[in-house]
C-alpha cells in the first residue's frame, strides 16, 4: 500500500458482487481450523487438524485483506477453530487495524473466551473494534456437557473482555434437551449485564451426519417463551444475519434462524477457510 487514503466505502460501489447481485461487505476469515472446545454441535468426534504449513501465513493473509479492502470489504472477521489459539494474531489485528485509512470500518473476532482473560486488553490496544463470545449456558455443568470444557475461564474472559471496554456479543447455540430450558434465564442474565445476546438455531456444521431436526429450538420457539416475561419489539431485517427483537424498549436481542426462516438472499459475506478456499 502506498498510504494514500481512498474515497470512503460509503461512497463507493461494491466490486464484489457475486451470480445473485449480492453486494459483498464483510469478509470472515479463519484463522485456524484447531478449537479446545468439543461442543457436541460443533466438533467432529475425531477432528485431524490441518497441517501448520497447510494454513495461510498472515501474511499470505494480510496481503488478500489489502486486495479486498479496494474491493469493497468494509468488515472482516476473525474466526477459527478458536482465532486465540493461533500465536501472532494480536500483531495482525494490529496490521489489519492499518487498512481502516483504506475503507476497512470494523474488525471483529468470534471466539469461545477461554484464552481472553489473557488476551483482552492486547486485542483492545491493536484495535479489535468487537467481540463475539459463544456462551451455551451459564450453567457449569450445562457448559461442560456440551463443550467439555469448564466454565470458569470463560466468565473470566467475559470479565476482562469488558474492564478493557470491549464491546461484546454472546452467541448461544440452542440444542433440544440440552440448553433449551435456559432460554429465558441466560436472557435474563445478559439483559442485566447489558450484554447483547444472539441466539442461535441448532444447523449441521462439521456433524451433518448426527444433526436432527427435531432438536433444532426456532425462532419462534425462542420468541414465544420470552414474551410472557418481557414487552418484545421485532425490529426490521437488515443485512445481519440476526432478526432483532427489542426488549422492554432497551434491549436487543438477536435469533439467527438459518433453519426455520433461511437469509440467504440477503447475505452480503464472504468467507475464506484457514487453508485458503474462498466461499460466498
Amino acid at each position: 500500500m502506498d498510504g494514500s487514503t481512498t474515497t470512503p466505502l460509503e461512497h463507493r460501489s461494491a466490486q464484489l458482487i457475486d451470480q445473485f447481485g449480492r453486494h459483498k461487505h464483510k469478509l470472515r476469515i479463519s484463522l485456524t481450523d484447531r478449537c479446545n472446545f468439543r461442543c457436541s454441535y460443533c466438533m467432529p468426534d475425531r477432528p485431524e487438524w490441518l497441517a501448520r504449513k497447510d494454513i495461510l501465513s498472515f501474511e499470505e493473509l494480510l496481503t488478500f485483506c489489502e486486495m479486498m479492502v479496494s474491493l469493497g470489504i468494509r468488515h472482516i472477521r476473525l474466526t477459527g477453530g478458536e482465532p486465540l489459539m493461533r500465536q501472532g494474531v494480536v500483531n495482525f489485528i494490529d496490521a489489519l487495524n492499518r487498512l481502516k485509512p483504506h475503507g476497512l470500518e470494523r474488525i471483529s473476532m468470534t471466539s469461545n473466551a477461554f484464552y481472553l482473560n489473557k488476551y483482552a486488553l492486547a486485542l483492545k490496544e491493536a484495535g479489535l473494534d468487537d467481540l463475539n463470545i459463544s456462551l451455551d449456558s451459564i450453567h457449569a455443568d450445562t457448559f461442560m456437557n456440551m463443550t467439555k470444557r469448564p466454565i470458569a475461564p470463560v466468565l473470566e474472559g467475559i470479565a476482562a473482555a469488558q474492564q478493557a471496554n470491549l464491546p461484546i456479543k454472546l452467541n448461544c447455540v440452542l440444542v433440544a434437551g440440552q440448553n433449551d430450558h435456559e432460554v429465558l434465564e441466560l436472557t435474563q442474565w445478559a439483559y442485566q449485564q447489558k450484554i447483547a445476546l444472539r441466539f442461535i438455531e441448532y444447523m449441521p456444521l462439521d456433524q451433518p451426519k448426527h444433526w436432527q431436526r427435531q432438536k433444532v429450538i426456532t425462532e419462534d420457539n425462542i420468541v414465544q417463551t420470552l414474551n410472557p416475561h418481557f414487552q418484545i419489539q421485532k425490529q426490521a431485517r437488515q443485512h445481519d444475519p440476526a432478526t432483532i427483537y427489542l426488549l422492554n424498549d432497551q434491549y436487543t436481542l438477536g435469533i439467527i434462524s438459518t433453519i426455520s426462516k433461511p437469509f440467504c438472499q440477503s447475505c452480503n459475506r464472504l468467507r475464506i477457510t484457514a487453508m485458503g478456499e474462498l466461499f460466498t
